[in-house]
């Protein structure tokens, strides 16, 4: 295992003892990336099961942009919109900082320009990972049902999992946990608090991001869990990572399941994390292992 990067380890009772090392903290608020999706395709199936959208509906009804792509919301949330991976370059983009300029204003713009211009592929034919697709995604949710994202989110899912509370876009500065760098001074994350909010931007605890997984793959309190999830045979599994963090989140049907988050370090380590504490039980997944995301 490498624990050389400050990690935090949670699982299922018989799969691993908890595990926190080198200044990790399982209450502190961290980033957990492209987590940040399930929870929106979670967002997208109940405002489906209520009624508020369907899962087949084209973006143009729900947003300013002009008709005809074919572009449904189920396939921006499985990634088969045909949407890139990342918005075209916008003016101020930096490497370091590379979601800044993407606010909800560059967003409309984009949307008012057309989203055919940008597809890489058409809508259903093959998947392409899209943080792009989840911005839109997200946008459109919100023009649905006329409330902001993180209201609907925190209404529709972090409620009934019972961690509103431990989930934020914003979380409280003396409890929330980046890297250091030089002399100890705390690493910048990227701006994910815009448009590419429900494609990445979340904080959450570690432990409130065990429950969420325990909660919607294992317990399933809101139901099948969504597309948003990526599957290998049996498993069930995301991953994300930020500049600063990632996470690795695993779970089987039968209840074993595995969260690793990591400060800094490379992300394919905590994936590898994950996969070896699953195969530590003689999990076999029964396909190909998880491939990156992110």
């Amino acid at each position: 295992m490498d624990f050389s990067a400050p990690s935090c380890v949670l699982g299922s009772g018989g799969l691993c003892a908890p595990h926190t090392g080198r200044g990790h903290d399982p209450d502190a608020f961290v980033e957990i990336g492209s987590l940040t999706k399930v929870l929106t395709g979670t967002l997208l199936m109940r405002l489906a099961a209520r009624g508020v959208v369907a899962v087949d509906d084209p973006v143009e009804r729900w947003l300013a942009t002009p008709a005809g792509t074919g572009i449904t919301l189920q396939q921006l949330q499985q990634h088969t919109s045909g949407l890139p991976r990342l918005p075209p370059l916008l003016p101020g983009a930096r490497r370091s900082d590379p979601y800044r300029p993407f606010t909800d204003q560059a967003l409309r713009e984009l949307l008012t320009a057309g989203l055919g211009a940008l597809a890489v592929a058409p809508p259903g034919e093959k998947e392409e990972y899209s943080n792009l697709g989840y911005a839109v995604l997200g946008a459109a949710l919100s023009a649905a049902a006329g409330a902001p994202y993180t209201d609907l989110l925190a209404e529709c899912v972090l409620d009934p999992l019972g961690v509103r509370d431990e989930v934020a876009h914003q979380p409280p500065q003396d409890r929330s946990l980046v890297p250091t760098g030089l002399f100890g001074r705390r690493l910048r994350p990227w701006t994910m608090t815009g448009a590419i909010l429900p494609a990445g931007g979340l904080w959450a605890t570690p432990r409130a991001a065990a429950r969420i997984l325990a909660g919607l793959v294992v317990d399933r309190v809101l139901g099948e869990p969504a597309p948003a999830w990526q599957r290998a045979g049996e498993l069930v599994w995301h991953n994300g990572a930020t500049r600063n963090a990632s996470v690795f989140a695993g779970a089987f049907p039968d209840g074993r399941w595995i969260l690793v988050h990591r400060l800094g370090g490379a992300a394919a380590a905590t994936d590898r994390m994950g996969i070896q504490h699953l195969r530590g039980e003689r999990c076999a997944a029964g396909g190909a292992g998880p491939r990156p995301e992110r």
